[in-house]
């Protein structure tokens, strides 16, 4: 049984080559998918919640917000997180697309292994807000006093450390430095000149700016200026948006019997 479905054809085969043609086609419309649907969320938050520039504000200035935009923002919420889900599924079939006959090499085992923990880490990460930030919400405004709202205040900062910084958005990117890396290797051409290879060189971009902004959790526990951090994160991020798009044309265009990599 191959990657791409329950087949028995010689790799050598016309009707094989049919299969992956539309395989590769399929896995390069998901990522163009997953793409638009990242930015879409994103673009979301950032218009109905100061994304991502409110989450470094206090407490209950974040509360306070997220309870002003209501279910619709929760979905919003939800929407992103199910961007990041995505990746699991898509790692493997895109090392697949990239790779033809040889997915489960040392390059292909790593391209879906880290882009899978990449999007399931960041998928947890941003679920906090779909399932516990609404009832710390609620907490936030509860009768029972100053008492109360210090207490959920307390918990939602332990909750963004961990959830947010820790998990979704320091492990979680360092995963996605490593998925960006193997999707460079998987797509590099030994003869392909700097024309050849803009593909593998945007992802080297899009995974050198994303490692840099790994350096703001950090700073936050040292104590340090966050400024920067951000800006280089959401740039990484649009630069990986683009690579997924840009691959995932290739693949829409790829022709029978052409090298996956591209």
């Amino acid at each position: 049984m191959s990657l791409y479905g329950d087949i028995h054809l010689s790799p050598t085969s016309d009707k094989w080559d049919e299969q992956m043609q539309v395989s590769r086609r399929m896995v390069g419309a998901a990522a163009i998918v997953l793409a638009l649907l990242f930015n879409l969320a994103y673009g979301g938050l950032a218009a109905m919640f100061n994304y991502p520039a409110i989450l470094r504000q206090p407490a209950t200035e974040v509360l306070a917000q997220f309870s002003a935009g209501g279910p619709v923002l929760i979905l919003v919420w939800y929407g992103f997180a199910l961007s990041a889900l995505l990746l699991v599924p898509l790692a493997p079939l895109l090392a697949g697309a990239l790779l033809g006959d040889k997915p489960f090499n040392s390059i292909g085992l790593g391209l879906a292994i880290t882009g899978a923990l990449a999007g399931a880490l960041q998928g947890i990460g941003l679920a906090r807000w779909v399932f516990v930030v609404p009832a710390l919400a609620a907490g936030s405004t509860d009768p029972a006093g100053s008492a109360g709202e210090k207490a959920v205040e307390t918990v939602f900062v332990v909750l963004n450390a961990y959830g947010g910084v820790a998990i979704g958005e320091h492990l979680g990117q360092l995963m996605t430095v490593l998925f960006l890396l193997f999707g460079a290797a998987a797509q590099w051409r030994p003869r392909g000149g700097l024309a050849g290879n803009w593909l593998p060189g945007l992802a080297a971009l899009a995974a050198f700016l994303v490692a840099a902004g790994t350096g703001e959790g950090l700073a936050l526990v040292l104590g340090g200026d966050t400024g920067p951090f951000g800006l280089i994160t959401t740039s990484g991020f649009l630069v990986l948006s683009l690579w997924l798009v840009a691959t995932g044309i290739g693949l829409l265009l790829s022709r029978p019997r052409q090298s996956a990599a591209i």
